[in-house]
C-alpha cells in the first residue's frame, strides 16, 4: 500500500472510530510500520492544514480526527450543547497537582492542597479529565489517578510532556521572606 492509500485508509479508520486510536493498534490493523504510519499522518495533517473544518490530533502515541476549535461555537449551537462550566480554582489546583506528579492518590493531592480534595478529584473524574491509573502497593491499596486524553484535548496538549515547566524554586517567594519584610500596613 503506498503512502497516499495508507493516508486515506488512516483517515477512514479514524473517522469511523471517532476517538483516539493508539499508533500501535493502527499499525497492526493497517499492516504497516510506525514510520509509514507517521508519513500517512503527516499527509493528513497537510490535507487538513487549510480549507478544512477538521484536523488531526496527536495525543501522546495516538491519533484522532477532530473539528477545529474555531468552529466550536457553530457546532455547539447546532447540537444545542450547553456551555461547559469553567473549572473552579480548587479543581484547577487539584488538576495541576495530578498533571505534574501523576499518578497520585487523593491523599497526595490533599497533602499538597492542605484540604479535603475527595469531592474535587471525584468531579474531575466525572468530567473525564482524570481517571483511575491503578492501585498503589501500600496499605489499603489506594487508587492512583492520572490525567486522560480528554485532559490533553481540553488543554490543547499533544502529550503531558508539553506542560509548561514549573517555575524554578529560586524565583519563588517563601513565606519566611514575606514575614521578614513585615506587614507594610503595620509599619
Amino acid at each position: 500500500m503506498d503512502i497516499q492509500e495508507l493516508s486515506n485508509t488512516l483517515e477512514a479508520v479514524l473517522f469511523a472510530c471517532g476517538e483516539a486510536v493508539e499508533q500501535k493498534r493502527l499499525c497492526q490493523a493497517l499492516d504497516t510500520d510506525i514510520t509509514a504510519l507517521e508519513q500517512a499522518a503527516a499527509l493528513l495533517e497537510e490535507k487538513y492544514a487549510e480549507n478544512s473544518g477538521i484536523g488531526l490530533l496527536r495525543l501522546d502515541s495516538a491519533y484522532q480526527l477532530a473539528t477545529k476549535k474555531e468552529f466550536a461555537p457553530m457546532i455547539k449551537s447546532v447540537l444545542e450543547i450547553k456551555r461547559s462550566t469553567a473549572l473552579s480554582p480548587a479543581a484547577m489546583e487539584a488538576l495541576t497537582i495530578v498533571a505534574y506528579n501523576q499518578p497520585v492518590t487523593k491523599a497526595f493531592v490533599e497533602s499538597v492542597r492542605g484540604v479535603d480534595s475527595s469531592g474535587v478529584v471525584n468531579s474531575l473524574v466525572e468530567k473525564g479529565l482524570l481517571a483511575e491509573a491503578g492501585r498503589l502497593d501500600l496499605p489499603g491499596r489506594p487508587i492512583a489517578y492520572a490525567t486522560t486524553e480528554n485532559f490533553l484535548r481540553a488543554f490543547q496538549l499533544s502529550s503531558i510532556k508539553d506542560l509548561p515547566p514549573l517555575p524554578e524554586e529560586s524565583g519563588q517567594v517563601t513565606i519566611d521572606e514575606i514575614l521578614e519584610q513585615g506587614d507594610p500596613d503595620t509599619q
